[in-house]
């Protein structure tokens, strides 16, 4: 009778988790994916619908991900929406769940599996991901597999494991270019492992099969050696400082996991916690949460080219979060695993799932509003709407005032479409800009009765600036149309002759 009474409290307590992940993935990943694109979002349908178009030879490196494949199916399949878009990643992003949850369960504990994955749900760039029509879950998701797959082999010493672990890594390169931190990470577990007499595969099947990757990744290497020759053009983010590699390390995930479980531990006053995690388990789980920002911080260091954005990291998320159950572990005993794991999902419901909204958006971009409340002004097609590039590559010599609209660094302004003359402004302010933009207002806009501003925040607010202090425009005030996130729309307006 106490071994079906146990039985049955944990189907409840299994039955209440499923819930309550449930929840989460309904609330932090389905609820974003009818919401507006960022503009990234807008470069993924211009590359999924028109994937040579020659104005992408301005950055090369944007059609080098076998991601596009996928929301050009989308789009075929089901037509243009940003639900259905974004549903590749939504799926990929469970799947890279299930596979962190087995990789927890075979590095930490069998019943850690939900405790990692509730911590994920803390994480919330790794939620992000979830909603993005970008190739970041992809990425993810075949990072997951290649160390689960890697885990495998070198448990089981069998070579059908060892093929699909080398297709895995053979992808991973391909899917974006700055996954290459994941290639040191995979060669140094399984040197870890070989060395250690911890696997029946040996130093010749080892060198055969990391051969074997080497060989399939070559097109790629020469790829990636010809863009890193203009890689200055493509900078984005500055060099990092110690403090930006700290902040990437998420260790407050890691602190969090930590007081869960010493809470749920001095609450419920357990006894003290299981065995430690072998080595080797240890080894990858550190190397997969500090390995990517940490190659990614060197390399910005070194070439001063920085490429230390958030976003390329997120494949290194997962390792956090092993990192954070791995640490809990030293407070929680083998058998209140569950039981743990059932209050940090609870809590993630309750204090990680934005309640203060009741509608969750992807990103603090809205261009979709913007561009409807621009339509709302009922522009006409004579009427001028200035639109500056939200992308770097858009400065002279490459951007040139008669640039064609229809293009990948106005690719923005083909998703959400608005009445009104566009005219394309370059990204940021520049030597040719100034110019351009005096010309164009003596020429057109100081005979005009109104026209209006378009596009990030930064550039439009330069802009503003700029129109409302020359002297051909005195007579225009000017006004906002509302809060679109990081997106901003500005009408410029003759005064009335009698004000």
């Amino acid at each position: 009778m106490k071994t079906e009474a146990a039985g049955g409290r944990a189907a409840l307590v299994n039955i209440g988790m499923l819930a309550t992940l449930t929840l989460c993935i309904a609330r932090l990943w389905v609820m974003p994916l009818p919401s507006g694109f960022w503009v990234d979002e807008m470069v993924t349908q211009f590359v999924a619908r028109h994937p040579h178009d020659p104005t992408l030879s301005v950055a090369p490196q944007v059609t080098q991900s076998i991601y596009y494949m996928l929301p050009r199916a989308m789009e075929r399949w089901f037509g243009f929406s940003e639900t259905a878009y974004r549903i590749p990643s939504l799926i990929l992003m469970l799947g890279a769940l299930w596979l962190i949850a087995r990789i927890a369960a075979r590095l930490i504990h069998p019943d850690a599996a939900w405790f990692a994955m509730f911590l994920c749900f803390t994480l919330r760039d790794f939620s992000y991901q979830a909603a993005d029509a970008r190739p970041y879950a992809l990425a993810t998701f075949v990072t997951a597999a290649g160390l689960w797959l890697l885990i495998r082999w070198l448990d089981r010493a069998r070579w059908p494991d060892a093929v699909l672990f080398a297709i895995a890594a053979s992808l991973e390169w391909r899917v974006h270019l700055v996954l290459w931190p994941m290639y040191v990470l995979f060669a140094l577990y399984a040197v870890v492992r070989v060395a250690r007499g911890d696997t029946r595969v040996g130093w010749i099947r080892l060198c055969v099969v990391f051969g074997a990757i080497g060989v399939a990744l070559i097109p790629v290497l020469g790829e990636a050696i010809a863009l890193n020759r203009q890689a200055a053009a493509h900078v984005v983010t500055a060099i990092p400082s110690a403090g930006d590699l700290v902040n990437a390390l998420k260790l407050g995930v890691v602190v969090g996991a930590c007081a869960t479980a010493v809470l749920a531990g001095r609450l419920l006053k357990w006894p003290s916690a299981s065995k430690p995690i072998p080595w080797e388990s240890l080894w990858l789980i550190l190397g997969w949460w500090i390995c990517d920002p940490l190659c990614l911080f060197l390399y910005s260091i070194v070439t001063r080219h920085s490429v230390f954005l958030e976003r390329y990291m997120y494949a290194a998320l997962p390792g956090a979060a092993l990192a954070g159950a791995a640490a809990a572990s030293v407070f929680v005993p083998a058998r209140y695993w569950k039981r743990t794991a059932a209050l940090l999902g609870v809590g993630v419901l309750v204090f990680a799932g934005r309640w203060n909204h009741l509608r969750i958006v992807h990103h603090r971009s809205d261009w979709r509003g913007a561009a409807q409340a621009l339509n709302a002004q009922a522009f006409s097609a004579a009427e001028d709407v200035i639109c500056p590039s939200p992308f770097i590559e858009a400065r002279p010599p490459v951007w040139r005032p008669d640039y064609p609209v229809a293009s990948f660094l106005y690719s923005h302004l083909l998703t959400y479409t608005f009445r009104g003359k566009i005219v394309p402004f370059p990204f940021g302010a520049s030597l040719e800009a100034g110019p351009f933009a005096a010309s164009f207002t003596e020429k057109e806009l100081s005979k005009s009765q109104r026209f209006a501003l378009y596009g990030s925040d930064r550039a439009v607010n330069f802009w503003r600036e700029w129109f409302a202090m020359r002297p051909e425009l005195a007579g225009f005030e000017n006004r906002s149309l509302g809060d679109f996130g990081d997106v901003v729309v500005v009408v410029f307006e003759r005064e009335p002759s009698g004000k």
